[in-house]
């Protein structure tokens, strides 16, 4: 499971603004702002986390700890 913060961090990391997140996933903007404002882990679906972490990796992120432990991002 990813965070809020790892997500925003992705998304400002690939320059990509909510709303070409939210394109990429089907979803609303004001989902993902939603999503990236949780300090942890996000109040969303499993399917809607899933599929956003899919569109981020694809794009070039790797998602690094754990939630409880040192949770980060890196760009490869």
């Amino acid at each position: 499971m990813i965070t809020g913060q790892q997500i925003r961090i992705a998304r400002y990391a690939l320059r990509w603004s909510a709303e070409v997140l939210a394109e990429a996933v089907d979803v609303n903007p004001k989902t993902i702002r939603r999503i990236e404002a949780a300090d942890g882990l996000p109040d969303s679906t499993m399917k809607t986390i899933s599929q956003i972490q899919t569109v981020l990796e694809a794009a070039g992120i790797e998602f690094i700890g754990t939630p409880d432990d040192g949770p980060g991002i890196r760009i490869y």
